[in-house]
Formats: structure tokens, sequence, C-alpha cells
């Protein structure tokens, strides 16, 4: 399985998940069979809020699931629409949260959880 991961440098699995799926920078992908893992910047970083295109943020890439901590429930619909699940992330390292996903204790991210909007330092308002 390949999952993406939110994050705002690349360090590899070290890199700390950012708060947002449409504001991240970078995503970190993890093959979960292969161990591979590789960097694709965020190319859908100008849109207005509301209006992220999160295959497009994905640059291309095909992955099975993402790993967030806030996502708005436009860009989770997509993402779902798409086949893609979508993991609620703990604040860590992309490495922390691949183990919670591998150990089945990530739960999916719920409707009821996405974001309204933004606050102070881009931080979600749920």
């Amino acid at each position: 399985m390949k999952i993406a991961f939110p994050t705002q440098e690349d360090l590899g699995i070290d890199s700390r998940i950012f708060n947002h799926f449409g504001s991240a920078g970078i995503f970190i992908i993890v093959d979960t069979e292969t161990g591979g893992i590789e960097s694709s910047a965020n190319l859908d970083m100008e849109h207005q809020h509301g209006q992220c295109q999160p295959l497009k943020a994905l640059g291309g890439n095909t992955v099975d699931a993402v790993a967030v901590c806030g996502i708005g429930k436009g860009a989770l619909d997509k993402l779902r629409g798409s086949g893609i699940k979508v993991y609620r992330a703990t604040e860590g390292s992309v490495n922390d949260n691949l183990n919670l996903v591998k150990s089945g204790l990530l739960p999916e991210f719920e409707t009821e959880h996405t974001c309204a909007g933004h606050g102070i330092m881009g931080k979600c308002i749920h």
C-alpha cells in the first residue's frame, strides 16, 4: 500500500506530519510493501480555501491512502471518491503514523472532524 503524509520538510520518515493537507509543502509517500520512500511537492499550494484539488496536490502520484491531521470536507470527499482511504494522523513523525497504520490503530478520518477554516499559523479550525 502507498500512503502519502503531508509535511513541510523532506526528512524522509522522520518528517513531522503537517497540520493541514492542502497547505503542506511536501508529501512523503511510503510504499509499505517495498519500503520505498519518495517525496513530492504539493502542486496545488495556491488554491483558495475550500477549492483544494487533492489529486493535483499529490502531483499525479498514485496512492492508496493519505494520513493527515487536518483536511477540509471537499478534499476529504474528493480523495474518498477516488478510492483513497484517509486516516486521521496524530502529531508526530511519518514513521510514528506509519506504524499506527500498519498496526491498524490509526482511525479513518470522519467528516465531522474536517476543517471549517484556518486560524493562527494555518492551524485548522474544527
